[in-house]
């Protein structure tokens, strides 16, 4: 069988240590031969480079423009491949592209997957509380993970909604992402996971549940809350290593911190449920040498 890795992760060796690698691995141990094709590091001056190992093949590539939102969901852009790759990959329009379900072992029609957020809904019920990401967030708490730019031409397309328009629209959900003046920007360029719209009943004038809804964000710099009457966002905590000011710097809307408090650092009984327990490999959570 041959296995084709699309990724851009910085791929030296079949045998370099990673979860991906982990995995395609266990391919090569049975026989079958792996094709990892992989962004060609922005400093190169060759078109593109391969390497061959024993069952396995790593081919860099130049790309077009790459940004990536979150570990978990990641875009390509279009791979300009020469000699063997002829023709260019095409960028599916999202993680949910159905492209990506082809040989699989389970395909779920999309009506399941949003009937299960709904089904909470309609049945009156609130069990349900979601972790989303982004590339830009408004004071309301809307969140675009879909481009940068005008949507038909834009400077960035990113992996889209996949299942988080959903989400938004049927769970409370807790917003995370970098805190960057240039991530919490006035307006949006693309909604793609609605949050308050634009302040009290926006939610319903546009036809979702008004009894859900974003209940927080959380950055590397603090957690930001949504006013019970404006449905705006404000500074709610600030960590030991931050402070409010840094906050407000960091954000390009208005932003009130007037009710900030520091919040206090984790226990080291905590810090070692989260290194021993929750990321002994480090996947999410990187420790400094």
């Amino acid at each position: 069988m041959n296995v084709l890795f699309l990724g851009l992760g910085k791929y030296k060796s079949i045998n370099s240590r990673g979860i991906y690698l982990d995995l395609l691995r266990e391919f090569v141990r049975g026989g079958h031969e792996v094709y990892i094709v992989t962004a060609l590091e922005p400093e190169s001056k060759e078109p593109f480079s391969l390497v061959k190992e024993d069952h396995a093949q790593i081919l860099k590539v130049k790309t077009g423009r790459i940004t990536k939102t979150n570990p978990i969901e990641k875009g390509i852009n279009t791979l300009l491949l020469q000699k063997r790759y002829i023709k260019a990959i095409e960028v599916p329009r999202s993680v949910a592209d159905t492209r990506f379900m082809a040989h699989s072992t389970v395909q779920w029609p999309n009506v399941r997957f949003v009937g299960f957020e709904t089904n909470e809904y309609l049945h009156g019920q609130n069990r349900l509380i979601a972790f989303i990401g982004g590339a830009q967030i408004d004071p309301y708490g809307n969140v675009n993970s879909t481009c940068i730019g005008d949507y038909h031409r834009p400077q960035t397309r990113f992996t889209g909604s996949g299942g988080a328009n959903g989400i938004a629209t049927y769970c409370d959900t807790i917003l995370m992402m970098q805190h960057q003046k240039r991530r919490f920007i006035e307006k949006v360029d693309y909604v793609t996971s609605p949050g308050w719209i634009d302040g009290p009943g926006g939610r319903e004038r546009v036809g979702l549940p008004g009894n859900r809804g974003p209940q927080a964000v959380v950055t590397d710099l603090g957690i930001m809350k949504f006013d019970e009457n404006t449905k705006r966002m404000y500074l709610a905590y600030y960590y030991p290593y931050s402070s409010a000011e840094t906050v407000r710097e960091n954000t390009g809307f208005e932003i009130d911190i007037s009710k900030a408090e520091m919040m206090e650092g984790p226990t080291e009984d905590v810090i070692r449920v989260i290194r021993e327990e929750i990321d002994p490999l480090q996947i999410f959570i990187k420790r400094k040498a």
